[in-house]
């Protein structure tokens, strides 16, 4: 070990997780509110209070081997569309193929569709044009791309995503686009072929323009981590790894904002596959219950990932563990609404939290769940309250169940004590868990029966064997680190560089062959390089 710390670390939307090895190799599980008055940042906090500092003291580096992080920060700002102001940079006459998409319809018959918003606020149409097999159809009109790039930097503009027909196959163009746009001083510049080489215009454009608008966020919660685990004197600082939403970790500077989506809930299921065998499963249903939103995943020997997704109403395309999410968390809102119980979408959040927190918030499972007494106060931290440094209190949560079944049954002569009313609605919490895995599994045509439900996250333990029964599961695996298994997946992840191509050839007999030179041999030769200079072995 070298004598150094090293800390595994999952920033969530309610609680940040942490598992530090110590420089003897023992573990130590720590855990804090993602936001709070006492602190900045949730993960520096935590080390500091693991290597016993205290409030805004340095951090002294040289006892840090390494720190390994799965965040939410990109996946927050891309829900709350707090990215960074974004141009989108397109060939004349596709200024709006990305608006018009695919033209899905999910809901055939909705009479008023309902777009989601786009993440870019200005479109820049560049004449140009280069053909499918590479012809000049029209050259680069540098001087008018020029002269809209500067007024839309002049506006405030700082990203741009650069989208040209064919890029992927003929990047001259966007490369050169890209190259006006920071001399210019744009400071995130995406181009297609960079960021997704593969052909289809849409699926392009859209993963071009998430990762121009998340990753100035991302690059400013890295640096912020980074200066607070820098070296003095200038020498080299903590190195500092990031958990990506294809499963693996890639350091700092190579972090993009289109891999950071399911940074934190990817560790989770690398944590559940590798607990699940070494205990001697291979088949595993994964079960994490957070504060926010539960995450259910499927695994039978290897991890599945899908390469095209929809997040928040936005289409990219990048490799990412295959993750089922439903709002069913500890801190799912209750509401009695027009004679029936709902739990969720709507989150309580970690301020002000459920109404056990102190800090006036609403009923949530959790508080369902103290009030029924599957949560003891007394084995919680007291870091709650305004001040953050009280116990839960489950005073308040009972007074307010008392307050909601007494409307419950004035509105609908229906006599159900606190007791009873909580508990109906941990029924309803338990039903969206349930029909969650059913749709990773048993509309998949899995037995799920044959599957072993491995339940993690702060909240998983209190509702994993209701799950189990009502979906005729027989086995449940609980780590000892159950409640911090994201983080401790990151530790035990790997660090790992992804490769896409596409390939555009003749389908016969040798094209198999010609493709470990052609194409194969390049792409591994670029991974590995970008593994060495990751410092792998």
């Amino acid at each position: 070990m070298g004598g150094l710390w090293d800390f595994w670390v999952d920033r969530g939307g309610t609680f940040t997780d942490i598992v530090a090895r110590r420089p003897d190799g023992s573990l130590v599980a720590h855990k804090l509110l993602s936001v709070s008055p006492a602190y900045r940042d949730a993960a520096v906090a935590g080390v500091r209070e693991l290597l016993g500092l205290a409030p805004g003291e340095p951090v002294p580096a040289d006892r840090i081997g390494a720190v390994r992080l799965g965040t939410t920060v990109a996946t927050n700002a891309l829900l709350e569309r707090k990215g960074e102001r974004c141009v989108l940079v397109i060939t004349a006459g596709f200024g709006d193929a990305l608006r018009i998409g695919y033209q899905n319809r999910p809901r055939i018959f909705d009479r008023h569709i309902v777009l989601a918003g786009q993440l870019y606020e200005r479109v820049i149409e560049v004449p140009e044009r280069t053909g499918a097999r590479g012809e000049l159809i029209q050259p680069l009109d540098e001087a008018a791309a020029e002269r809209e790039l500067r007024a839309a930097y002049a506006d405030g503009f700082r990203a741009a995503a650069v989208v040209c027909v064919h890029g992927y196959r003929y990047p001259e163009h966007e490369s050169r686009l890209g190259e006006i746009a920071r001399e210019i001083g744009f400071t995130q510049v995406s181009e297609s072929h960079a960021t997704s080489p593969l052909m289809r215009l849409v699926s392009r454009g859209d993963t071009t323009v998430v990762d121009a608008y998340l990753s100035p966020v991302l690059r400013r919660y890295v640096d912020e981590v980074a200066a607070e685990l820098s070296r003095p004197s200038g020498a080299p600082g903590v190195r500092l790894l990031f958990m990506q939403s294809n499963g693996g970790l890639t350091d700092a500077a190579s972090f993009r904002g289109k891999d950071s989506i399911l940074s934190g809930p990817a560790g989770g299921i690398v944590g559940m596959a590798r607990t699940a065998a070494a205990a001697g499963f291979d088949r595993v249903i994964g079960f994490d219950m957070g504060g926010t939103s539960t995450d259910v995943s499927h695994y039978a020997g290897e991890f599945e990932r899908q390469y095209e997704t929809e997040v928040a109403g936005v289409r990219m395309r990048a490799p990412m563990l295959s993750i089922h999410t439903v709002a069913a968390g500890g801190g799912s809102i209750l509401h009695f609404d027009g004679g029936r119980y709902q739990a969720g979408p709507d989150s309580a959040g970690a301020d002000p939290g459920p109404a056990c927190y102190g800090r006036g918030g609403s009923l949530t499972v959790t508080d369902a769940n103290v009030l029924l007494g599957r949560i003891q106060p007394g084995h919680f931290p007291t870091v709650f309250g305004a001040g953050g440094d009280e116990p839960l209190d489950p005073a308040v949560t009972s007074r307010l169940f008392g307050e909601l079944a007494a409307a419950i049954t004035a509105e609908t002569g229906d006599e159900r004590g606190p007791e009873q009313v909580a508990a109906g609605f941990l029924e309803i919490a338990t039903a969206n868990m349930a029909n969650a895995i059913k749709k990773i599994s048993v509309q998949r045509g899995y037995d799920v029966t044959r599957y072993v439900l491995s339940t993690f996250g702060g909240a998983g333990g209190q509702h994993a064997c209701a799950v189990a029964d009502a979906l005729g599961m027989t086995s449940v695996l609980i780590h000892p680190l159950a409640g911090v298994l994201a983080a401790y997946g990151i530790g035990l992840a790997d660090v790992l560089a992804m490769r896409e191509q596409a390939v555009e050839a003749r389908l016969d007999d040798g094209l198999a062959g010609r493709l470990p030179d052609s194409v194969l041999g390049p792409l591994e030769k670029s991974a590995r390089a970008e593994l060495t200079a990751q410092g792998a072995d």
